[in-house]
């Protein structure tokens, strides 16, 4: 058997050793334990790249059926909902096709009459003494061409706007779109003279109205 000066030489040879293994254990733990606690600070301190990208929702907000459906809009707006691939209704397409041959019928001077007759009618109220005044006064001004100009004074279209471009505020088709050109001229004399009969007895004094 060793003796105890044997054992004891050997535990005070070893403790250095053991303490040393020992430290290097302890550094190594709380470089560990560090590490971990950085990357649990960062983890609360920012959200994460999935909770940026991809948001959860606990529910999806459907519309009703009502409000699903597209309302009435102009016949330029219809157009460019076709061509940019966004579905209409039929009967969205059905107001287009009967716009479209609203201003086909008006671009002729028979047409325009007739459709200048239906909208003062149904905007206005005016009766057909009212249109009687209304044709003979445009019959005047442009012979119901969409097309008459007055190059010495800029006056354009059916109601010889002037300048012309003051039938942007009906739309801004209104150098080509008999329509836009006769809902002008009728929201024109409806603002200055109240009625067709007014404006022509306006321009039958003075020439213009």
């Amino acid at each position: 058997m060793p003796s105890r000066i044997a054992i004891s030489n050997f535990i005070t040879s070893a403790l250095p050793r053991i303490g040393a293994l020992l430290r290097k254990c302890l550094n190594r733990a709380l470089a560990a334990w560090m590490s971990i606690a950085a990357l649990l600070i960062l983890a609360a301190a920012q959200p994460s790249a999935y909770a940026l990208d991809f948001p959860m929702a606990s529910h999806l907000a459907i519309p009703d059926a009502v409000e699903l459906s597209v309302q009435p809009t102009s016949t330029v707006a219809l157009f460019s909902q076709l061509k940019t691939g966004v579905s209409v209704s039929s009967n969205e397409l059905a107001l287009v096709s009967l716009q479209s041959s609203q201003v086909e019928l008006a671009r002729t001077a028979p047409g325009a009459q007739k459709a200048a007759k239906l909208i003062m009618a149904s905007e206005y109220g005016w009766n057909l003494r009212q249109y009687g005044c209304l044709k003979t006064l445009w019959t005047r001004e442009s012979h119901w061409n969409y097309k008459a100009h007055n190059y010495n004074s800029g006056a354009h279209g059916i109601a010889q706007a002037m300048p012309a471009d003051k039938m942007a505020i009906i739309s801004t088709d209104w150098r080509t779109n008999p329509v836009t050109q006769i809902k002008w001229g009728l929201h024109y004399i409806d603002i200055r003279y109240s009625n067709p009969c007014n404006a022509l007895a306006h321009f039958n004094n003075r020439g213009s109205y």
